[in-house]
């Protein structure tokens, strides 16, 4: 069986979520359209942003899930990461804080969608 390829987020205004993501990640899509836009995070594997249901799209409703970024280098990492995105002004959820993981915080983006920085595994 193959493993999953393709994350979906959903967004209510696809050119915003485009720059917020490309300006965070540091990440060109792979193409854009009014509607949907990939981004290759790793080969075959797609990041991409759907506005096709953005009706369906609370920015005030509680999520279950997180788009996740683990990084190299642990708790410093973890830090500097905070520090580069805070400058850039994201919303922050949880600042960044010990668990049994290691080091974490967790920034939403423009509609809600949640991102946990947390180190490699």
């Amino acid at each position: 069986m193959a493993a999953p390829n393709l994350f979906l987020i959903y967004v209510t205004d696809v050119e915003r979520a485009t720059d917020f993501y490309r300006d965070l990640f540091g990440i060109e899509p792979v193409t854009t359209t009014p509607r949907y836009v990939p981004f290759e995070v790793a080969p075959g594997v797609l990041f991409a942003l759907w506005s096709g249901r953005a009706e369906q799209v609370d920015p005030a409703a509680p999520r279950s899930f997180e788009v996740g970024l683990m990084v190299p280098g642990g708790a410093p990492a973890v830090d500097e990461v905070h520090v580069n995105w805070a400058a850039k002004g994201v919303t922050v959820v949880e600042e960044p804080h010990d668990e049994v993981f290691g080091r974490t915080f967790v920034i939403a983006d423009p509609d809600g969608n949640l991102i946990r920085v947390s180190p490699v595994d």
